[in-house]
């Protein structure tokens, strides 16, 4: 088996994405005149074009998945751009076993994301657009994970953050997709100064943007303290770079976009949500873990956060009415329990649950996706019930999602979340105890408002066709409301929710099948591939230097795993003796009396709270601090750069000033220019005797 890729080959892998991004957006459409962009033929073009390139991606990542498992890898450059005074800025690839995975997760997802679509947006006159959008998006992602410098890091980050952007604000023509996709990209902005911060710190003091070369001079950049502190440098550049991954990966308090970005279509809230965008931070922390080792204090930090999240963010998820808000606060609680796996040094763990995340998230946003065409476009969760017997299989498929994501044992959320409490327990890092709490009650938490929605979903009364004190635009199910038409044949009515009479039916099956493929590495794909992956070879194959496999050396979490590991079948009868699990059944119990039997106890404990439950509602006010300080501020800011900057000192001073300068000497100097000869001739004869006058004097010399 040869131990190098073929570069041509994994240079195939981002570029067929992009081709097809590039033929939906060009021939996809009336850009080039070949189709009407509302076309049945442009639309054939888009879809075709797009999975084709994506289906490509996905099967040549297998094959690379495959042999980097037998030993092969890859680490060079693909094209070097430019050379600054030895600093080399260029285009490479690094594949070893953790870029592997995270290319069969990416373009799995998608694909399934992209067939998803065909039947989703059937009928948006901008359906050759979200094709063109999300197949760029794929690439963007792509070409973050496969990168093995600097530079084409940010390349990909700020490439998937651009594209969020115009897929969040997709239907431009509504405000609050505006405001949403705005909001995100500014959110992220915030955290991708401190991106650039770290990497320019790393790159200062290495003289190189090539992970080899950061990675090589480690131990040296471990005994550089920060100028004017006696903080460690490396310690400041983490931080920095941690602070990048709490703007895309949506930790506190940089969280607030991600909800808001609901107002997108489902399917890009499960590709943004599930695989890629938000997963990106992670994978960063993850593939700069050689760095992040060395520094107790990064480590610490990035534990907090992620415990704060983890908690506070599920809390948000229990009075969520909008479907797929509840499935945007289980992604933001789920992202904090991968960054508390980092901070724990447990770093295959937190990729092994960004991995089985990655394929119940996506069924659940897609199953979510699956109700709302059902319902007509009502997203309001109080307003359905007793759609099991209409959608047998959203029903099933969604079921299977929320046994993963509240660690069900045998579900592949259970490997991977029990893990991670696991390696927090015996984790030693500041902060570890208060993350120890942090993990195990959100397992409660978790249960709890995903078995609401469970419930109140497919179960119980039949509340839809009916007149509701609470509709489609009430405060609490607002803002994202997929309101574009479809065709009838699909149930896709103008209007949101269902008419009296009318009942819900199940999606075609190019959005059923989806569901069907998520839902078996949902079930099965914790069980086959935690011991390789937690306790074998698995990140050890690939790249052959040793800086770039993250074994959590200087902290030993992972041993105490090890140790305690006899296989995949006594871990899940283990679990059974353990509080994880009764938690998780309290959860589901609770849940299912509250909202089946007796309805009557949380609006009873809503007036009684209310001031907790307005908390919450606000979601603890961050949006409410945002605009008031930083928005505010920025007004504020700008409005007095603009008056004493701008119009003051530029327009004011410089520009009008120097104008006004001009035209007093101008007004001043024409009272001299009268037009008569005799006056020129008399100015003359003046000047003439002054200059005599000041000669004889002696005041000009003379030779």
């Amino acid at each position: 088996m040869a131990t190098t890729l073929n570069p041509n080959l994994l240079l195939a892998i981002p570029l067929a994405p992009l081709v097809g991004a590039t033929i939906a957006g060009l021939f996809g459409t009336k850009f080039f005149g070949l189709f009407s962009s509302d076309s049945r033929g442009g639309r054939i073009v888009a879809h075709t074009a797009t999975i084709l390139g994506v289906a490509i991606a996905c099967v040549l990542s297998l094959l690379v998945l495959r042999d980097v498992m037998d030993g092969a890898g890859y680490n060079a450059t693909v094209y070097e751009w430019m050379n600054i005074g030895g600093l080399k800025l260029e285009v490479g690839f690094l594949v070893d076993s953790l870029t592997a995975m995270m290319m069969v997760v990416v373009t799995f997802v998608s694909l399934m994301v992209h067939i998803y679509t065909v039947g989703y947006m059937q009928g948006d006159p901008g359906y050759n657009r979200f094709f063109a959008y999300i197949s760029l998006f794929t690439f963007s992602m792509l070409m973050l994970v496969m990168s093995n410098n600097f530079l084409q890091l940010f390349f990909g980050w700020e490439a998937v953050g651009l594209v969020s952007y115009l897929l969040i604000g997709f239907w431009y023509t509504r405000p609050t997709a505006i405001f949403a996709n705005m909001k995100a990209f500014l959110v992220n902005r915030v955290g991708d100064f401190g991106f650039i911060l770290g990497i320019g710190l790393l790159l200062a003091y290495s003289g190189s943007m090539s992970y080899a070369d950061v990675f090589a001079a480690r131990e040296k950049l471990a005994a550089v303290i920060f100028p004017g502190t006696d903080w460690m440098m490396l310690t400041v550049a983490c931080i920095c770079l941690f602070i990048g991954a709490m703007g895309k990966s949506a930790q506190f308090p940089l969280h607030v976009w991600l909800p808001d970005s609901m107002e997108g279509p489902t399917p890009i809230s499960a590709l943004i949500h599930a695989a890629t965008m938000v997963t990106a931070g992670i994978f960063m922390v993850a593939r700069m873990s050689p760095l992040f080792e060395l520094s107790d204090t990064a480590l610490s930090f990035v534990l907090v956060i992620g415990a704060i999240t983890a908690l506070f963010m599920g809390f948000l998820g229990i009075i969520q009415n909008d479907i797929k808000r509840v499935v945007a606060y289980s992604t933001l609680s789920q992202l904090g329990y991968m960054t508390v796996a980092l901070g724990a040094s447990a770093y295959s763990v937190a990729v092994f649950h960004l991995m089985t995340h990655a394929f119940f998230k996506a069924l659940l946003f897609l199953g979510a996706g699956s109700v709302i065409i059902g319902m007509h476009h009502d997203q309001d969760i109080r307003n359905m019930g007793g759609l099991r017997k209409y959608m047998p299989i959203t029903w099933i498929t969604s079921l299977v999602g929320s046994l993963a994501l509240i660690g069900t044992p045998f579900f592949s959320g259970f490997y991977s979340k029990d893990s991670i409490i696991e390696a927090v327990a015996e984790s030693h890092i500041a902060g570890s105890g208060f993350a120890y709490f942090a993990v195990l009650a959100g397992v409660f938490v978790t249960a709890f408002y995903s078995f609401r929605m469970y419930f109140l979903v497919f179960h119980g009364e039949e509340r839809f066709g009916k007149a509701h004190a609470h509709d489609a635009h009430d405060d609490h199910a607002h803002h994202a409301h997929d309101d574009h038409s479809h065709d009838d044949d699909h149930g896709h009515d103008e209007h949101h929710g269902l008419a009296p009479g009318q009942k819900p039916h199940e999606s075609p099956w190019v959005v059923t099948l989806p569901l069907v493929l998520l839902a078996i590495p949902s079930v099965i794909i914790g069980a086959i591939v935690i011991e390789p992956m937690l306790f074998g070879d698995f990140f050890k194959h690939g790249v052959a230097f040793k800086e770039v496999i993250f074994v959590g050396e200087n902290h030993h979490a992972m041993e105490e795993l090890r140790e305690a590991f006899h296989g995949w079948v006594p871990m899940a009868l283990h679990s059974l003796t353990t509080p994880v699990l009764w938690l998780a059944i309290a959860g589901v119990v609770l849940s299912w009396f509250f909202y089946m039997k007796r309805p009557d106890i949380p609006a009873a404990l809503q007036r009684r709270f209310s001031g907790l439950y307005k908390l919450l509602d606000n979601k603890y006010y961050m949006d409410a601090f945002n605009q008031a300080v930083f928005a505010r501020g920025a007004r504020v800011l700008g409005t007095g750069l603009w008056k004493g900057g701008d119009q003051g000192l530029i327009d004011g001073l410089l520009v009008n000033g120097s104008a006004r300068v001009v035209a007093t000497f101008a007004a001043a100097s024409r009272y001299l220019q009268s037009g008569y000869i005799y006056h020129y001739a008399f100015a003359m004869i003046v000047g003439m005797l002054v200059l005599l006058t000041l000669t004889i004097t002696g005041v000009i010399g003379t030779k």
